[in-house]
């Protein structure tokens, strides 16, 4: 164990000390790991808000083809449903955007975790030549920051 005030050793060539890139290293994969489980949240919670939606969306066709047609009744209720029911499908379309911008940032954040780990370690090991995913090619997949509601086609 290295006392506290002893000087981190340097990889050959310069660049990060060991210890500091293998500690970046592994806050990176940390946050790779996180942004996986909150897809897996995010999955679930849309998979339900599906479930749901389709659910009542049944429900409310049923109504209205049981529902006798008259010149009295007002079917205003039904209308105003269906139209949150529309609006819901703007949750799915965050789902989409949320997913691809966390499978994004998983590519550039293993990138940059591999790329440290060859700068600090060397090109090979035991293993052989160390493999660098690329990271992304553009910057971001999702140009759009907010979410309004409109005319949606349902998959």
């Amino acid at each position: 164990m290295q006392a506290l005030d002893a000087p981190v050793p340097e990889p050959a060539g310069g660049g990060l000390p060991l210890l500091a890139a293998a500690d970046l290293q592994d806050h990176l994969m940390v946050a790779s790991h996180d942004l996986e489980r909150l897809q897996r949240l995010l999955d679930d919670a849309s998979e339900s808000l599906t479930t749901q939606f389709y659910g009542a969306s049944h429900l409310i066709t049923q109504y209205l083809r049981a529902a006798a047609p008259g010149p009295d009744q007002d079917h205003g209720a039904v209308h105003e449903a269906m139209q949150n029911l529309a609006s819901a499908i703007t949750a799915l379309q965050f789902h989409d955007m949320a997913t691809q911008l966390i499978g994004h940032t998983q590519k550039r954040l293993r990138s940059c975790a591999d790329r440290i780990a060859r700068d600090a370690m060397g090109e090979e090991d035991d293993d052989g030549t160390a493999v660098i995913e690329e990271g992304p090619a553009r910057p971001n997949p999702v140009t759009q920051d907010e979410m309004d509601a409109g005319s949606i086609e349902l998959f």
